[in-house]
């Protein structure tokens, strides 16, 4: 088993979430390279935003191969993180009852200079979108204000991720009967394989991390979460 990465404490940990899952699952897989699916997305994202600690996706990812190559059975590879959902709530709830030691501080994973250029791109790329004015104000209020911001960045992600709901609930309301149930036809079809190994309360963030990312690609808006500064 690979070893565990040092704890660290918000925001270091938080930021390198999603990198550091793709490149567990990708050694685990040993396969070379492999990208992952907008499910594969929609999953890490809900697994961070139900709180389970780093280290018990990555324990999970591990411990789902460990079983998967001890099986005399292996008619096909493993395509997506989403096979590793059943472990990965169990290492989740292992951890549950385990008090957390106090990480040790660390610095942001980018430079006040790569965060001031995203919210500039997402903002210039959301002015050229009709109806999120309001979106609009907003982000030019925290990018006027970003060297400030930069001290306390989980209080920025929050309001953030605030402005990405209000934006999601806005391109929902344009959205057609058409489109919505394509969009879930499209999620149906890529969560088959995977019902049988997830609980019903993951199974109801992931669509919606999945429907929310499918919604937001096809109208074109950017992602404002500091998650997807990479």
């Amino acid at each position: 088993m690979a070893a565990e990465p040092e704890d660290v404490a918000w925001p270091s940990n938080y930021f390198n979430y999603f990198t550091e899952v793709e490149e567990r699952f990708r050694k685990a897989r040993g396969t070379g390279l492999f990208l992952m699916s907008p499910l594969d997305w929609a999953l890490v994202e809900a697994w961070k935003n139900a709180g389970i600690p780093l280290t018990a996706v990555l324990r999970g990812v591990d411990v789902a191969f460990e079983k998967w190559r001890s099986r005399k059975n292996r008619i096909q590879n493993v395509n997506s993180v989403a096979y590793c959902a059943q472990a990965v709530l169990a290492e989740a709830q292992l951890m549950a009852g385990v008090a957390q030691q106090p990480g040790k501080t660390s610095a942001a994973p980018f430079s006040l200079e790569e965060l001031q250029n995203y919210l500039q791109t997402n903002l210039t790329d959301l002015r050229t979108k009709a109806g999120f004015e309001d979106i609009v104000a907003g982000l030019e209020l925290l990018t006027a204000e970003t060297e400030a911001m930069y001290c306390d960045l989980e209080d920025l992600e929050r309001r953030l991720t605030a402005l990405e709901d209000k934006m999601v609930a806005i391109a929902r309301s344009h959205q057609s009967d058409d489109q919505l149930l394509q969009a879930r036809r499209e999620l149906d079809q890529q969560l088959r394989p995977y019902r049988g190994k997830m609980t019903a309360e993951q199974l109801t963030m992931l669509e919606k991390q999945y429907l929310d990312r499918q919604l937001l690609e096809r109208n074109g808006l950017p992602r404002l979460s500091l998650f997807y500064l990479r």
